[in-house]
Parts: structure tokens; sequence; C-alpha cells
């Protein structure tokens, strides 16, 4: 059944046409994502389908009923309850539950202070509000809202803390968190992925993966798009066309067709070609029988059903790196190293090499430290203890993920030009152009431009650096998918030395070389991954970090004998532990659909058969308060 669809849908502002001629439909389980260029319209098109913006044209059909639910991109802050906690916030997503909740708080305030016939009213009334509450599924939201905040990422300190005590990134996986929780019938999501670290990805793409409802995903994570999506909406030149297929399976598809069309292309302009010299070749014989032959061709050619191109691509940048001098071959060295901005270390006993030409990529959960470790490599922060060494002829290069290099104030050409002075205003020029740059672009200040533009600013003042160490913190933020696919071609063929910190797992997989994974509860500090499969890193990565978590061979590096034992036998006890986890989760998925049958076969015994049988509808309601809360445990261990 069509959950939503769009018919002949425009949307301009003044003379800017920013959608046109939108047509396509979703159907209910349908998640589609949404892909194109910064500035293609994706977000215009959210805010058209949810309201906010109203369309210049054409008709939107929402099936009657249907909730939509909006996760923005960059969410609205000031709107927020400070004071409330996080947890708290969770809950007033269903506004019904905390009426409930409240109903049931001023019963039991009145039954306390009761006396007689009311005392026997009022506890058969908190009776009747407390069954309601279970029935509504208030227990098991609950239990749903916590889960989904530990899953994204928040501990158990955090998820009490008042809501502005938190960071931007915080308010984001909040706003996520409680948005799924409502489980809307049409979920939106304007990029998703965004301050989520692997171990968050991972449980929503899950999540994502399994919702019965409709999705609507935009996001440039390709690897998020391919394990979460089944079809794919292309905004290009303010149209629309939606494919079968996750991302992988469209960009396939349209190189397919591309390459067809321009084969038909080809093979009709021969033939047009081959029609017009004939054409010419009868006017010069000039002869009465030629003209009769010269309109047939004419006319052949009016009658043609001319085959055109398709509007070529939007220019991606065009970025090389390259290095005045080659670096020694011990690159950086950490021995010991330690940092903290409060007593608890955030780094600690940090020891590794990083050797010229490697591409090591630092991963972590937030907060484990890795855009801080960035900062130390660069020389933005000092260490607290050990000590972290450059080496010879190494020259950095550092690209900040907040892009804070760049002056508000400043032009673009100013910002490129006051970093290079020497250099020609047509060498500044040339180099903004490859980053898509105009003539008008250059003299736009850089506070008027959006995160993938300023991205594209810091990447190429860092071009013209020519250094032979490139340290990046999660350098594919705010760039769009032929963005990313550019740097990533420009890394692999740099010759220099690359360290980066990334949640992009399709960058993950094409440039890594070497992981390093922080991980504060380990004596080191960290896991150290040397991969083999340089074209699956991310996969060969998360196959070592299973093998490492199952066996624990990566502390045994220096164990004596009876050290061994005990790490073979805690190795053995963790491998029997995940398996009774597994079975046990397995378990609780078999179970939960049996015990929802259960308590809705004694719902209706309840209030059918046994609705005049006070002895029986008792058994019941004791039957069913435990399967209930059977259920909502099982709930707990598959969240």
């Amino acid at each position: 059944m069509i959950a939503l669809s769009l018919s002949s849908v425009s949307l301009s502002f003044g003379a800017d046409r920013i959608l046109d001629d939108i047509s396509f439909s979703v159907n209910d389980g349908d998640r589609v994502g949404v892909i194109g260029v910064n500035g293609a319209g994706k977000t215009s098109l959210f805010r058209v389908i949810t309201g906010q913006y109203q369309p210049t044209s054409g008709e939107i059909y929402i099936q009657k009923g249907h909730t939509v639910g909006l996760l923005e991109q960059n969410p609205d802050l000031t709107s927020l309850p400070g004071e409330t906690s996080v947890l708290e916030y969770m809950y007033t997503a269903h506004q019904s539950l905390l009426d409930a909740e409240e109903r049931i708080r001023r019963t039991e305030e009145a039954l306390r202070t009761s006396s007689g016939e009311e005392t026997l009213r009022l506890s058969a009334d908190l009776d009747r509000q407390n069954d309601s509450f279970r029935k509504g599924g208030g227990l098991e939201f609950r239990s749903r809202c916590r889960a989904m905040l530990l899953r994204l990422g928040f501990t158990e300190e955090q998820i009490v803390q008042k809501i502005h005590t938190l960071s931007g990134g915080q308010y984001t996986r909040l706003a996520l968190a409680r948005l799924l929780s409502t489980e809307p019938d049409i979920l939106m999501l304007d990029e998703p992925t965004n301050h989520l670290d692997i171990d968050a990805l991972t449980w929503l793409e899950g999540f994502i993966s399994g919702y019965k409802k409709t999705v609507m995903v935009i996001s440039h994570d390709r690897y998020f798009l391919d394990r979460t999506t089944d079809k794919t909406l292309h905004i290009q030149y303010t149209r629309a066309r939606l494919y079968p297929g996750n991302y992988s399976a469209c960009k396939e598809r349209q190189e397919e067709e591309t390459a067809s069309l321009e084969k038909r292309y080809r093979e009709q302009q021969k033939v047009i070609a081959r029609i017009k010299a004939n054409i010419e070749f009868q006017r010069r014989c000039n002869r009465e029988h030629n003209f009769v032959t010269i309109r047939s061709k004419e006319k052949q050619l009016e009658r043609m059903e001319k085959i055109e191109l398709a509007p070529k691509a939007p220019r991606d940048i065009r970025l090389s790196f390259s290095e005045d001098i080659h670096s020694g071959n011990d690159v950086v060295t950490a021995k010991d190293l330690s940092f903290s901005y409060s007593e608890t270390p955030l780094i600690r006993n940090l020891n590794f090499m990083i050797k010229r030409g490697e591409r090591v990529m630092f991963l972590g959960p937030n907060g484990s430290g890795k855009s801080t470790l960035m900062k130390i490599m660069n020389g933005k922060l000092t260490p607290r203890g050990g000590s972290l060494t450059i080496g010879y002829n190494v020259k950095i290069g550092y690209y900040d993920q907040e892009n804070r290099g760049l002056t508000a104030e400043k032009t673009v050409f100013e910002e490129i030009h006051d970093e290079y002075p020497t250099k020609t205003d047509l060498e500044l020029r040339s180099t903004l152009a490859l980053f898509l740059f105009d003539a008008d672009d250059v003299q736009r200040k850089v506070s008027t431009l959006s995160g993938g533009e300023r991205a594209r600013l810091t990447l190429a003042k860092l071009i013209l650096k020519k250094v032979n160490l490139l340290i990046m913190d999660e350098p594919t933020n705010h760039l769009d998918i032929g963005s990313c696919e550019a740097l990533e071609n420009a890394l692999l063929a740099f010759d220099g030395t690359i360290i980066a910190v990334s949640h992009d797992r399709y960058f993950i997989n094409r440039i890594a070389t070497r992981i390093i994974e922080l991980a504060p509860e380990n004596p080191r500090g960290m896991y150290d991954y040397p991969l083999e499969d340089y074209d699956d890193a991310y996969t060969e990565y998360m196959r070592l970090r299973e093998l490492r978590r199952a066996t624990a061979e990566a502390t045994a590096e220096k164990a004596t004998p009876s050290d061994a034992k005990a790490q073979y036998e805690a190795a053995k006890r963790e491998n029997a532990l995940r398996r009774s986890e597994e079975r046990k989760l397995r378990r609780a998925k078999e179970r939960i659909p049996e015990l929802e049958a259960e308590i809705e076969k004694i719902d209706r015994e309840l209030y059918g058969e046994a609705a005049s049988d006070y002895v029986r509808a008792a058994e019941l309601e004791e039957r069913k308060a435990a399967a209930e809360a059977e259920l909502l445990e099982l709930y707990e261990t598959v969240m």
C-alpha cells in the first residue's frame, strides 16, 4: 500500500527553482536512500513532505492516519527543556503515557489520605490505571528509551544529566533516539549518522534494517546506505528519479544506463551524419529528381526521435596531494603517551610507531580521545605523560573536522591568499576553481559558507602546503558522495603518510592499511590491527576485532606461562559467555511472539467468556501479569 506519493511537485524561492516536477511513490515498508550533491534539494524535499515548506505546485499524498517523524540534520536546540534530564525528555515522546503516570500519582496521593469506601474506590481505580498503563506499553516504552540511549552512545551517568549540559553531538543523538522511540509510520532521517561512533552506527543499521514501517534517509555514508536501504531516490538538477536497490545497485544501474545511452547516441549521430552527407551530395548534383530525394531525407531527419545525452553530473572537486620532500622512515613514535583534561585519564600508556607510507585509521567510541590524539600529533596539545616524537623531515598537514582554521570575516580568496601570500592570484584562483569556487564564490565571506563549502576550502589550503604527513580528523564529514570519492582517489595516489580519524566505513575500506582502536578499558590503551586485506579494510578489521575479543590474544604478547594459561582460561570463559548470550538472545526472539500470542489469547477470554467469572478472571489476570513481566525482560534482552 502506498504510504507517501508526490505528483508533479515543484518548489521555488523567487527565481530559484529548487525542485521541478518531482513525482514518485513510496510503499509501506520501503526503505529509501535519498542521494544527491550538496545543495541538490534533499533537505528541501523532506521539508516539503513534512509541511515546513509549501510546494509551488503539485500534490503530496500521505496515507490517512500515518504519522510522520523527521530528524533534522541540525535539530533546533533552543526549544529543548534545558533543566529536564535526558531520560525524562525521552519519556515526553509518549505524552499519553506521561499523562497516565500523572493520573496514577494523583490517585496514589489521594489514596494515602482516604478512608472507608473512598479507599476502596481509589484502590480499584489505581488497579485499573496500573493495568491500563501496562497494557498501553508504559513499562516497555521506558525500558526501550533507556536501551536506545545506551545503544546510541550515552552512558548511564549521561542519561540522568540535564539537557543543557550536553554537547552539540549529544543533542543530535538525543533527538535521534527520541524520534526512533516514537516509531512513526514514515521515518525521515536527514544525515542520521553524524556524531555516531561505529558501535552506534552498527546498532542504527540493525534498527533501520528491521524497521517494519517506511524509512526515508538522506545520507552521504555509502556503507550505511548499502546496509539499510532497498530503494534509492537520486536528486539531480532539480529533478528526481527512484531506483530499485541500494546505493551500490543504483550507481551500477546509472553507469549501465549512461553507457547504453552514449552508445545509442553515437550510433544515431553516425546515421544523422550519413543522411546529411547524402543530402549535401544530392544538392551538388543539382538535378530535379535529386530535390525529391533531398526532401525525403529531410523528412526522415525531422521524423527521427533524437537521442539526447543526460546532463553531465555536477563537477566533483579535483585534487591531488604531493610532497616537497620525503620524510624519514619513522614518522610518528608514541612511548607511554598519556593525556587528560581532568583527573581521569583520557589517553593512557599508548605505544605505537607509524612508518612512512602507512595509511593508519584511529577508531574507537566517542570520547575515547581520537581527536585529542590528532591534536597532540599536530602540536596543538602537549602530552601529560610519556612522549610523542615526530620523525626526520616530517612536514604535517592537519585537517580539523570543525574547520576551525578558517576566519569567518575573511573572503574565500583572502583566506587562501593570507595563508600563501607568495603565490600569484592566478595560482590561488585556479586552485579554488578545482574545489568548485567560481569567480563569484571567491568573494564570499567564510561565514556564509555551508559545511561542505568550508570543508572544500580547508582541503584547498591543505593541497597547497605540499606535506608528507596528512593528519585528518573526520575528513569526509560535510562532503557529498562525489567529493568523498575524489578525496579517496587523491589519498590513494599520495606517496606520503596518512593518519586519520573516521567513522565512514566506506572511506576506511578504501584507505586503511592499518587500524589502531583506542580502548580506555585496556591497560595498553589501544589495540593494533595491521591489515592484510587493503581492499576490504573495515571488514578485515571487524573480523580481527571479533577474533581478539574471543581469544584475548592481544593481551598475551609478553605474558608468562602462568599468565598465558590464565588468559587462555579467560578466553574460554569469554567464549562460553558469548555463546550463552547468543543462545539467550535466540531464545528471547523465539519466545516473544509466543508470549504476545498468549497475552492476546488471555485478553480474548478475559473480556469474553470469563468476563462474569470472577475466579477465572483472577487466574487469567495472574497469568497475564506473569507473561507481561517475562515479556518486558525479553524486550530488554533483545534491545
